[in-house]
């Protein structure tokens, strides 16, 4: 190994004891959530994210709403109704249908495949305490203007419109929602529609950050190891926002990159396709020297690959 190398590897492992560690997967996250996060707020003024009520937390990572606190009327489904759920402000749906792994099998390839769909899965800023039943209907809808329905759910005043498959949340989550759906869009490279940027855009405009979402921030960023920069006001959106794509290209695990170096200095270079998102190993993919120089995107390893949104070409061996 040379000194190049051993010196690397000793950066790295110092970054792995210094760094925040983000939750892993799902599961975790939910739990993180509870405990450091929102581990005072079951009982606060601004409540749940979709109606404002509070709750007593239940379990691991769980709730029980009291709906006398918000006025809340169960529409349809008691059982959800009555519970705190974890709501992805960006549904798992939405960034699973931009990761060629839903392509192969859904959510629950992407789960065991593509560990940029687990991260955005798990990633703490997306992750909002609801209403389980307002989770429910609101499933992966588009926000939206919801106009000519009448309360759903007694005095909460989100409103969802099945037949258009829109949502529109109380005013007081619409900042949030908007600074939420932003970050996740521009730090993991997704697309969305002009529509919805112009409605989020003024959204962002009308209900500026407050001092909870400040709090919320600074919480959550010592568990990431990164702030939302559309809370803290360093980035703003506008039409046409270009991604910084900043969890694909700079966010690998210190335990992965320790491992690249290892790994890169005994088998050589990974070639990706930039085009096709598929990679070739040195050894055993008859296509590794075959990518034209222009779409060549080099990797340390298949961890770092994977991590990036590739998959390995189908005819290597």
């Amino acid at each position: 190994m040379t000194r190049f190398l051993i010196a690397a590897l000793a950066a790295v492992l110092l970054s792995s004891n210094t760094l925040a560690d983000p939750p892993s997967n799902f599961a975790a996250a939910k739990l993180i959530a509870k405990q450091q996060i929102f581990y005072d707020q079951a009982l606060s003024a601004q409540g749940d994210l979709y109606c404002g009520c509070k709750w007593a937390w239940a379990g691991k990572s769980g709730g029980r709403i009291d709906p006398k606190s918000c006025g809340y009327e169960t529409r349809a489904q008691q059982n959800r109704a009555a519970r705190i759920e974890w709501e992805h402000i960006v549904p798992a749906w939405t960034f699973g249908h931009q990761r060629q792994c839903w392509q192969y099998g859904g959510r629950k390839n992407c789960i065991s495949d593509d560990p940029v769909f687990r991260a955005m899965e798990a990633d703490l800023f997306n992750l909002y305490p609801s209403v389980g039943e307002v989770n429910g209907d609101r499933s992966n809808f588009d926000y939206g203007m919801v106009t000519g329905i009448a309360p759903q759910y007694g005095a909460c005043m989100t409103r969802v419109d099945f037949k258009e498959r829109a949502a529109e949340p109380r005013n007081e989550a619409k900042g949030i929602v908007a600074r939420a759906t932003f970050y996740m869009y521009d730090r993991y490279g997704l697309s969305m529609s002009r529509q919805q940027q112009q409605l989020l855009m003024a959204w962002d405009r009308q209900y500026p950050v407050t001092t909870w979402e400040k709090e919320w921030n600074n919480r959550t960023a010592k568990v990431m190891g990164h702030p939302n920069p559309f809370i803290t006001g360093d980035r703003s959106w506008r039409v046409g926002h270009k991604p910084t794509r900043e969890a694909l290209v700079s966010t690998v695990p210190a335990r992965a990159a320790a491992a690249s170096l290892v790994k890169a200095s005994s088998t050589g270079v990974i070639i990706g396709n930039r085009n096709s998102k598929v990679y070739h190993l040195p050894t055993g993919c008859p296509s590794y020297d075959k990518v034209s120089a222009r779409n060549q995107v080099p990797f340390r390893s298949e961890a770092e690959a994977l991590y990036a949104g590739y998959r390995q070409a189908e005819n290597c061996r």
